[in-house]
């Protein structure tokens, strides 16, 4: 069984595929028995949609693959802490676990609405913070 860790390198290298097209880079797995069923980035500058994080992204494709709308047996590795949209979808889906990197202290759902995520959704927060973080300042700081 791969640890947390293992996971949020995966969805950082997401991230790092994000930052090469121009996106804010942030990345998402999802996993599901041990076994990553979704890959995802964000695809706002490229769909041209506001709606297109990587959470949503990772999301959908999940329900794809396993044909169903539930995530219940499933982590969501992403990292950066997700917006009130996305921790809506997350609660919609009934995610089992959502495994955040770095806090978003401006956009982050903790900040607005704690309480969107699904009753039985367990969080764990700070994985890989600084890594994690460290992406988002060095992108953020070419982009000035």
């Amino acid at each position: 069984m791969a640890d947390d860790n293992f996971y949020m390198k995966q969805a950082l290298a997401e991230a790092e595929r994000a930052a090469e097209r121009g996106e804010v880079p942030v990345g998402a797995v999802v996993v599901c028995r041990d076994r990553i069923i979704a890959r995802a980035h964000n695809l706002t500058e490229t769909l041209n949609d506001v709606t297109a994080h990587a959470e949503m992204q990772a999301v959908t494709a999940a329900e794809n693959a396993l044909g169903a709308k539930y995530l219940n047996d499933c982590s969501l590795y992403v990292t950066v802490e997700p917006c009130v949209m996305c921790a809506g979808a997350i609660a919609w889906s009934q995610l089992g676990r959502l495994v955040y990197g770095a806090s978003d202290e401006k956009r982050g759902f903790m900040r607005y609405s704690p309480e969107a995520l699904h009753p039985k959704t367990v969080v764990l927060s700070g994985v890989m913070a600084e890594e994690c973080g460290q992406l988002m300042k060095d992108f953020f700081k070419k982009r000035r």
